[in-house]
């Protein structure tokens, strides 16, 4: 079989020599990969490459497939369906599946590396059995990245092993922000941006590696190629307001995320469905629509999403969910919470607006978050504390949800209840007048965020603790404490509209 040698080529060009993609009509990003595949079984295999540095891992299987059914004993092309199934960034992995792929190419790893026809395919295939093999998930994570690491210094030519190394750095954090790990993928992946600007793995995990506000000028140029790398790709389209957003790049936070949903709806569209409203990409597009003042384009969003959260089943599919992505019930949710705070709209439309959010006991918690935030900042204690009292109902079967998903103790995700807890608390004893003691309680919740690691993407909870406190301050009459506080609020949320506001405010008052 003719070993095909590394070259440069772009999956578009690909697409149009061989047509076989019905999806491809756009780039997916600019691959080269020395493989022993068969000339046919190249431009799947290549496009499918490409899609699984974006994240499109549903398409990258369909793209794995097609070069698996051309070429039945092609070893790389079932090494990448296998790849799409371990989520490093996310910490998520379904280790089942991707051994039943494995196994498709042979029953033992003995038989798959016979499969193999170079050495380098050999290697590459040796690093997804340790991947996939015996152990924990955190210490096969730890030996899947020593691996890479002596792949990439067997290969150091090989800009896919360096990339997939650096990615493979990043999730021996198991989820939870580690700067010392991400900055280690960094010095990987820069320099290499600059020897490939058009490859989507290095591009993507760079920016995946300085999603923060102290780090993200770092990856700004990647933010800005990542979208021309691969427009075809609504992850590569989203991910690039990761950059935008940790430096408070509103206007291009809204053209991100636009632009990744209007490949997702297009994708959509020739599927026959009906465009989405919840979801990831929608939500971060709320928020930036908040942060440049366009809130009846932000409402509009939440209006959708709530058609989509009321259909049937809804509130059954979010029963066992932690992540709002994962639930359109949930992702509601969080978008009428948002849309309330961030306007600070007590009494309007949206604030009204309630589903049954069933006995999943995120949605429960998150509804009484919200409501009780809500009720209590128009003066409404009585109704602040029946939600309050829900909250702290609920509160150990969210634990217990979290301890069921294993999810990590330091994640923000396990910390955040405690912290609404007492942002409702401190805002229901704002409305009765004791601002002392709401300032103390929302003190609690700002020194509590401020030891959670960084969490890209806009602020969770989704009012700042730190801007709470300065608006309690403020009316305290203490204006440097308030100060000091809407600053540190920037520091976690930069360039936030409502904080900048909030300052101007305290500003202004100071003027004699």
């Amino acid at each position: 079989m003719k070993l095909f040698h590394r070259r440069r080529l772009s999956c578009a060009i690909l697409l149009l020599v061989f047509s076989a993609s019905v999806r491809a009509q756009n780039s997916a990003g600019e691959v080269a990969f020395a493989n022993s595949g068969s000339r046919a079984a190249q431009e799947p295999f290549l496009h499918g490459l490409a899609q699984l540095h974006n994240f499109e891992y549903e398409f990258a299987v369909e793209d794995f497939r097609k070069a698996e059914a051309i070429d039945p004993d092609f070893a790389m092309a079932y090494w990448g369906e296998a790849m799409t199934f371990n989520h490093g960034v996310w910490n998520e992995q379904d280790r089942p599946a991707a051994l039943s792929v494995l196994k498709r190419l042979g029953p033992t790893p003995e038989a798959r590396l016979g499969k193999a026809r170079t050495q380098r395919e050999k290697d590459y295939l040796r690093s997804i059995e340790i991947l996939y093999g015996e152990g924990t998930k955190q210490a096969r994570d730890l030996a899947y990245a020593d691996a890479m690491e002596r792949l990439y210094a067997k290969y150091p030519d090989d800009v896919d092993a360096a990339a997939f190394y650096a990615l493979a750095v990043l999730g021996t954090s198991e989820g939870v922000r580690d700067e010392r790990t991400y900055m280690r993928a960094a010095a990987v992946l820069m320099p290499l941006f600059y020897k490939y600007p058009h490859h989507p793995g290095v591009a993507h995990y760079l920016i995946h590696s300085c999603d923060d506000p102290i780090h993200a000028p770092l990856a700004l140029p990647a933010a800005e190629a990542y979208s021309r790398i691969a427009p075809e790709a609504a992850h590569a389209q989203h991910m690039t307001s990761h950059i935008f957003l940790a430096l408070g790049m509103w206007d291009d936070v809204v053209r991100a995320n636009l632009a990744a949903m209007e490949v997702v709806n297009r994708e959509r569209a020739t599927a026959g469905k009906e465009a989405r409203y919840c979801g990831h990409y929608n939500y971060w597009l709320e928020y930036g629509y908040l942060e440049t003042g366009q809130a009846e384009k932000a409402k509009r969003i939440v209006a959708g999403c709530r058609g989509e959260a009321m259909q049937a089943g809804q509130a059954a599919a979010a029963r066992n969910v932690v992540d709002p992505d994962d639930a359109n019930l949930l992702s509601f949710i969080q978008m009428q919470t948002r849309y309330v705070i961030d306007t600070a709209d007590w009494k309007g439309e949206v604030s009204g607006w309630a589903i049954d959010p069933g006995d999943g006991p995120f949605a429960q918690f998150d509804e009484a978050y919200g409501l009780g935030f809500s009720a209590g900042q128009r003066g409404d204690v009585a109704a602040s504390r029946k939600w309050l009292a829900q909250m702290d109902a609920v509160m150990p079967r969210v634990k217990a949800l979290l301890d069921r998903e294993a999810i990590p103790v330091n994640e923000p995700e396990r910390l955040a209840p405690e912290i609404e807890r007492d942002q409702v608390e401190a805002v229901i004893l704002e409305a009765e007048g004791d601002l002392a003691h709401a300032a103390k309680v929302a003190e609690t919740a700002a020194n509590a965020e401020k030891e959670l690691p960084y969490a890209f993407g806009p602020p969770h909870p989704e009012k700042p603790s730190y801007e709470l406190l300065g608006e309690i301050l403020m009316k305290q009459g203490q204006s440097a404490a308030a100060e000091a506080a809407f600053k540190a609020a920037l520091l976690r949320a930069p360039n936030r509209t409502q904080t900048k506001a909030a300052l101007k405010r305290l500003s202004a008052a100071a003027q004699p």
